[in-house]
């Protein structure tokens, strides 16, 4: 992969990872799932803001661990 393509992704990830981790705040409310973990994710008490909230969880570490193995 050309170092311009890779700089892209890394970009691309950088946003995906930002978008995810808004869309927890505002969901959760706090940033603690960021310490706590899934934990925070499933405390949510409405149904359908932990659905949301499991669904920004799964992207943000998705992204995560792409970036962990891309560098």
């Amino acid at each position: 992969m050309a170092v311009a393509q890779l700089k892209n992704l890394q970009r691309r990830l950088q946003l995906l990872s930002d978008e995810a981790e808004q869309g927890l705040n505002r969901v959760c409310g706090h940033e603690l799932w960021k310490s706590v973990g899934p934990d925070a994710v499933d405390g949510v008490a409405d149904p359908d803001r932990r659905a949301e909230a499991n669904y920004w969880y799964g992207q943000w570490n998705v992204v995560r661990e792409l970036q962990e193995v891309i560098g």
